[in-house]
């Protein structure tokens, strides 16, 4: 995936097909990342069940939050925008969670 810098400076020059393009190399990219967080959350409730650990671990939880934020602020992304994400993401791995055990 490309940096932010080098998609500003050839966005004048890339036509709006182009820009589709890389749109949806972005999005494929995005749900490829999902589907490897997904991957590993689920490793961790597995393990959390074979070591009997409850599945909700709320440090863990504020230190994911924390470092959304801080990356979000790296890139300049909304940080409440970010946040929201990660949010969702860690309601679903819970929920996925719950169902599996």
């Amino acid at each position: 995936m490309a940096n932010d810098d080098t998609i500003h400076g050839r966005a004048d020059e890339m036509s709006l097909e182009e820009l589709r393009e890389e749109i949806r190399d972005i999005d494929q990219g995005i749900v490829e990342l999902i589907a490897r967080r997904t991957y590993v959350a689920d490793t961790i409730a597995q393990v959390k069940e074979e070591q009997g650990l409850p599945t909700t671990d709320e440090s863990q939880e504020a230190a994911v939050m924390e470092r959304a934020g801080e990356n979000a602020d790296q890139f300049d992304v909304d940080r409440n925008l970010v946040k929201a994400i990660f949010r969702l993401l860690i309601e679903l791995n819970k929920a996925e969670q719950r169902e599996s055990r």
